[in-house]
């Protein structure tokens, strides 16, 4: 989800007409899951958050992440369920024993029993999975140190394309402290964003981590997304 600014986040869209398929008030606002063209869409309070017509940068954050690893990953945190992707990808590799799912929004949790469920094949039922509905930096602040060998952070659309204020923390330098904290002392950090962001990977620079690097995915409209790699 977004961080920082309602109807600020890129649009990414088909272009036939939508069809809602339900409409929610959420903790972040209005959310609505809707179906354009065979695809599924997230929406909140009118901004565009994610669909189901790719999934490659969602998959890279977590491929690139568990590559960049330099032992063997059991414990991953996804920051952010969404359509449900990175967990997909989360759960295909063929060491990682432990997903923990947070996502903020009841809602599209229980979307994931319903329409998405399709999208991930009932991944949520998966004994490796843990889904706690919570905000992020509050479950990194209260993460047992150096308890996930990586984790891998899709709450918002960047730190510059932000729908839910509060979010700022996850981006900030608080934020970033909280999750190397939450990493083993070999532990990798992804971060998913909607456009670069040069502030944002100064301040992942200065967060104490050998070596940053970045990914672009390029997509059909706009800017490309981008996953910073952080080990």
């Amino acid at each position: 989800m977004s961080d920082d600014g309602l109807g600020s986040a890129p649009v990414r869209r088909g272009g036939g007409a939508a069809t809602v398929l339900d409409r929610r008030r959420g903790v972040s606002g209005e959310l609505v899951l809707q179906e354009r063209d065979g695809v599924l869409e997230i929406v909140a309070d009118g901004t565009f958050l994610m669909d189901t017509r790719d999934g490659r940068s969602e998959r890279l954050l977590v491929r690139a992440a568990l590559a960049a690893s330099a032992a063997p990953v059991e414990r991953v945190l996804v920051g952010g369920l969404g359509v449900g992707f990175s967990l997909l990808e989360a759960l295909g590799h063929p060491t990682v024993t432990s997903v923990v799912v947070v996502e903020l929004e009841p809602t599209v949790v229980d979307w994931h029993a319903g329409p998405l469920r399709a999208v991930t094949a009932g991944a949520l039922d998966d004994p490796r999975v843990a889904v706690v509905v919570a905000d992020l930096a509050d479950h990194l602040a209260a993460a047992r140190a150096g308890g996930y060998d990586v984790v891998c952070i899709d709450t918002d659309n960047g730190p510059d394309w932000l729908v839910r204020p509060a979010n700022r923390t996850i981006w900030s330098p608080h934020g970033l402290a909280l999750a190397r904290r939450a990493l083993a002392p070999a532990g990798v950090l992804a971060v998913w964003s909607a456009a670069s962001s040069a502030s944002f990977e100064a301040r992942l620079r200065a967060a104490g981590f050998g070596t940053v690097d970045r990914h672009e995915v390029p997509v059909d409209r706009g800017e490309p997304d981008v996953v910073w790699v952080a080990s």
